[in-house]
């Protein structure tokens, strides 16, 4: 993949966005026959992380549940 997208919908900082995705990254490619990073990654304190797969991309969605 050439870049890495990641969508904060949270209120936490940007740069707290980077360990989740680092760790969900170091898991590797888990999802979709081996091409995609986690679906859905759960972290301590409602957080989750979504993956999707573009064309030249791999975008993270940071999300905090209420």
């Amino acid at each position: 993949m050439d870049k890495i997208i990641i969508e904060n919908q949270t209120d936490q900082p940007m740069i707290r966005m980077f360990a989740y995705v680092s760790a969900v990254i170091r898991q590797g490619r888990i999802s979709n026959d081996g091409k995609q990073y986690c679906y859905a990654t759960r972290f301590k304190g409602n957080i989750m992380v979504f993956t999707d797969l573009n064309k030249k991309s791999d975008r993270f969605v940071v999300y905090q549940e209420k």
